[in-house]
């Protein structure tokens, strides 16, 4: 194919995961021309780990920075390009892959306030509205990164303290950024609310879409319980963890539905589903999260799609005909991962799989499974769902370029999951 991909309407909901090798990136145009990020990721490319052989390449290269390869590629898209702003813009989880880190290569913002990576980097380059997260505005969930239990279990352990460091450089940047934007730009900052479908709505003209909604499920494993904005604290009370129990970041994602008609889409972080050797059995998030959720039409999945996720109960819930998943290691996803998401046995029907850059590493250690599952290996996968969500479109766009070519069309698929009713 040699079209570029087509613009968006008024009408259309379109989600573009963005593919850059080096974290994870959603972009929202929304049916009335509200706009959302979620993520925007950038590991250090001076780390020998980003750029090993177990890691994707850059895309389209490492000759500019990822922050600003996911700048350039929101400004075409952006329903209003010579003005460009996030109404919203949501960070799962504090890990580089989703936030960005400070690294050596990091520059300094104009303002001088704050250095330039990942989330940070774009929401320089675009005035942001709000801001969520799930920590704002204390961020001592579980604890601080200054909390007396911490610092000693980090103590002994040279490569601990050195992560350590690396991860508060990085978070005190973030609130840097924050205090600033909110002093100089008036952008607001909340903290991701549990159960609620109002703290993200449509900007512009709701009234003209009232089929579209957010749901929010759950963040800090609190999980929304299917019933008004009522939650349920799925992990312990802190004073009965260890450090190392509360040290897994990924527990605390946001996960939110949203539905536009009858079209119902789930994104999750990195929520983990199942309990590895010495883990507590409160690890499983994706279980409670999965009975409140139900079916969906299209699915990001959980945490890259490593190993920890997507157990078998939250695959035959969820039933997606259309997976995405962000790969940047060759080990997303892992191989139980993918037999879950192909299993006949977990629910019936047809399903699609789409990665935005396939490890071959993976592919030769899996073999023959992943070749026969994924529509597609690679490229941005843009989803675009007609007005009113009664059905929708897959397209893979060239991601070694800038050129927004469509390498892919999928579907027309007919959407089925949510309702219409109020």
């Amino acid at each position: 194919m040699s079209e570029s991909l087509s613009p968006w309407q008024a009408g259309e909901l379109d989600i573009h995961h963005i593919s850059t090798g080096r974290g994870e990136s959603t972009f929202f145009i929304l049916p009335d021309g509200t706009t959302m990020l979620i993520d925007a990721g950038e590991m250090d490319p001076t780390n020998p780990r980003t750029t090993g052989p177990r890691s994707t390449p850059a895309r389209p290269s490492d000759e500019r920075l990822p922050y600003e390869w996911l700048v350039r590629y929101i400004q075409r898209v952006h329903p209003n390009p010579q003005a460009p702003t996030l109404d919203y813009a949501v960070l799962s989880h504090f890990h580089d892959d989703h936030l960005g880190m400070v690294h050596p290569l990091s520059p300094l913002a104009e303002c001088g306030a704050y250095s330039l990576t990942g989330l940070v980097g774009v929401g320089d380059a675009f005035s942001i509205g709000t801001l969520l997260d799930r920590g704002y505005p204390t961020y001592d969930y579980p604890m601080g990164l200054e909390d007396p239990r911490l610092l000693a279990w980090l103590e002994g352990s040279s490569k601990s303290q050195e992560e350590y460091g690396k991860q508060k450089r990085t978070i005190d940047n973030y609130r840097a950024f924050i205090a600033w934007q909110q002093d100089h730009q008036g952008m607001k900052a909340e903290r991701f609310r549990a159960g609620s479908k109002t703290q993200i709505k449509l900007q512009h003209a709701p009234e003209r879409y009232p089929g579209f909604e957010v749901q929010n499920i759950a963040v800090n494993g609190e999980v929304w319980t299917g019933h008004n904005e009522e939650t349920e604290k799925r992990i312990p009370p802190v004073e009965t963890l260890r450090p190392q129990d509360m040290l897994n970041e990924n527990l605390y994602s946001t996960v939110m539905v949203m539905q536009y008609g009858r079209f119902r889409y789930y994104t999750g972080g990195d929520i983990a589903g199942n309990v590895d050797l010495g883990e507590p059995k409160w690890v499983d998030l994706e279980t409670p999260v999965a009975r409140v959720v139900g079916a969906v039409d299209v699915m990001k999945m959980n945490h890259h799609g490593n190993r920890s996720s997507s157990n078998a109960f939250f695959v035959s819930t969820l039933q997606p005909r259309v997976v995405t998943q962000n790969v940047w290691c060759s080990n997303h996803p892992g191989e139980d991962v993918l037999r879950r998401h192909v299993s006949r046995y977990l629910y019936p029907g047809d399903r699609d799989l789409f990665a935005n850059d396939m490890s071959e590493a993976n592919r030769a250690v899996i073999g023959p499974l992943v070749d026969r599952s994924y529509a597609s290996m690679h490229g941005h996968t843009v989803l675009r769902v007609a007005e009113g969500g009664e059905s929708y479109r897959v397209y893979t766009v060239e991601d070694r370029d800038e050129s927004m070519r469509v390498t892919g069309v999928f579907g027309p698929y007919e959407a089925h999951t949510g309702s219409t009713e109020d």
